[in-house]
């Protein structure tokens, strides 16, 4: 009996702490840089580290301002594909474009799509850069991102519609 009790507690631990992505719950779930609430479909993100924990996010940028520096504790970044929302795919396969022409939730205008194909489509429409996930990441290192020369309590969301003391709400 003890044998058995010992087999179920590591089939429980074991199982607990997989490395996949969760689905996101628009409008409910809260974004771990933020705090915003997790409405867009199309640019929100998640992380998922080597011990199976979930983070979620309204935007791109947050994960990345989150992880900035401690990708060795994640086992899976995962970003909205923008050509089919709320599908989460790989962020170090996708390729990203950042574009003053397609806002994103937190103001950064960054965008991440399944194939570099799709990226260049709407590139050609929207003008912009396009970066891999290796470029990104060397963006927000060094750079702090696009227009993230403000602290994350300085950030103001893209609708302007935050709460007070969130993201720089009024």
């Amino acid at each position: 009996m003890r044998h058995l009790a010992i087999l179920f507690i590591s089939i429980i631990a074991l199982s607990s702490c997989k490395i996949e992505p969760k689905e996101i719950n628009y409008g409910k779930d809260q974004c771990n840089f933020c705090k915003m609430t997790v409405v867009d479909k199309q640019h929100a993100a998640e992380v998922v580290t080597k011990k199976g924990k979930i983070f979620r996010y309204d935007a791109i940028e947050c994960m990345m301002r989150d992880y900035k520096g401690a990708h060795d504790k994640v086992g899976l970044f995962v970003v909205n594909d923008y050509n089919k929302p709320k599908s989460l795919i790989d962020a170090k396969g996708a390729t990203f474009l950042i574009s003053k022409n397609l806002p994103s939730p937190m103001g950064e205008f960054l965008t991440a799509f399944a194939s570099i194909q799709e990226a260049e489509l709407i590139q050609k429409e929207k003008g912009g850069d396009l970066y891999n996930w290796d470029e990104l990441t060397e963006l927000f290192k060094t750079k702090e991102g696009v227009n993230m020369k403000e602290k994350s309590s300085d950030m103001k969301c893209q609708a302007g519609k935050c709460s007070p003391g969130k993201c720089g709400g009024n």
